[in-house]
């Protein structure tokens, strides 16, 4: 099942574009996505398209890594530069080391607050809706972790980090909350996806390549048996009816594959297995 893509997103496009631009050269109406890139940010995007679009709510990502400059001086109302701003001030150079020790301070895990411009539904109503009809809301947290964040870069108006970040922290709430331990104010001026777990920005084709013509398609077993045991199962009779299996393994959830194309996602019920999700 060749239905996945690895597409290097540009920037100043919503994750929404590029799946509407890819449907015309895929001949597809079945297209998503297994994690959004706001417009500014460039970089990893997985796409699925056909088939392999029923898995992608096995497809969660553990641990991404971004490249973000940081630009001081200003604050806008979706904490990065396509915002409107709402607060100015002078600047000052910071030293390297105070960046530096301020940047370890958030390794590990921690309680961060989401922007007002998520998609976080709250009473049935997203986030950037209340922003929108300018409602205040009590925005809510969630755990995080940054298992590593490095500087790379000092400019006369800021600097660059790299950091590996759980899935759902949001860099451009990292970067305020930076800003203000810096005593400063601050904004996201570029944003980079590196890699997806283990999938790099190397391994993607550049948009403009795909749409003509030019680009690899993988298979999705390469991403299902990063995150489930795959299961070589013969009799796919028994896959396609959704019967339940017995199999001598512990797995809490597996992967049903054939021939290397992954058939099923079964889950342990009792003393045998029940069909979750059929992919074919």
């Amino acid at each position: 099942m060749n239905n996945v893509l690895y597409v290097n997103k540009p920037a100043g496009m919503t994750s929404f574009d590029v799946c509407y631009k890819l449907r015309k050269v895929l001949n597809t109406k079945k297209i998503g996505h297994t994690g959004t890139l706001d417009p500014l940010a460039r970089g990893v995007m997985i796409i699925l398209y056909d088939k392999a679009t029923k898995a992608n709510q096995f497809l969660v990502t553990d641990y991404k890594t971004y490249k973000a400059r940081v630009l001081y001086g200003i604050e806008t109302d979706t904490l990065d530069i396509d915002g409107n701003i709402i607060n100015k001030e002078d600047y000052k150079n910071i030293d390297k080391d105070i960046i530096i020790n301020t940047l370890n301070s958030f390794l590990g895990k921690s309680k961060q607050i989401v922007p007002k411009t998520s998609a976080i539904s709250i009473n049935g109503k997203r986030l950037y809706e209340y922003q929108r009809q300018n409602i205040d809301i009590e925005l809510p947290c969630r755990e995080i972790e940054i298992r590593s964040i490095e500087l790379t870069d000092i400019y006369e108006d800021g600097f660059s980090f790299i950091c590996e970040v759980s899935s759902g922290t949001y860099i451009r709430s990292l970067v305020r909350d930076i800003c203000l331990k810096l005593n400063t104010i601050g904004t996201l001026k570029e944003l980079i996806r590196l890699k997806v777990d283990d999938i790099s920005i190397d391994d993607c084709d550049n948009l403009d390549d795909i749409l003509n013509g030019n680009y690899k398609s993988h298979n999705l077993y390469e991403l299902i048996s990063k995150r489930y045991r795959c299961i070589e199962y013969s009799n796919i009779d028994d896959i396609y009816n959704g019967r339940r299996i017995k199999l001598d393994i512990d797995d809490e959830e597996i992967a049903i594959v054939y021939n290397n194309e992954v058939l099923a996602i079964y889950k342990r019920d009792r003393d045998d297995y029940k069909s979750i999700r059929g992919l074919f």
